[in-house]
């Protein structure tokens, strides 16, 4: 029993360790991919509206 305590103790901070670096390049990843959405969807917008801005504007 005193064994299985010790094993558990021994693991439990690379578990921890484990854990942390999980959680935080989860989170990493997901604002990059949110980042990548926002810029696309800026960049779509800029497009239409150049687009509509040389439509309207005069002939020569």
């Amino acid at each position: 029993m005193d064994t299985t305590l010790a094993v558990l103790a021994g693991l439990t901070p690379s578990v921890g360790v484990g854990l942390l670096f999980w959680f935080a390049m989860r989170k990493i990843l997901r604002a990059d991919r949110h980042e990548r959405e926002a810029l696309e969807r800026m960049d779509r917008e800029g497009m239409v509206a150049a687009a509509e801005s040389t439509e309207n504007s005069p002939s020569r």
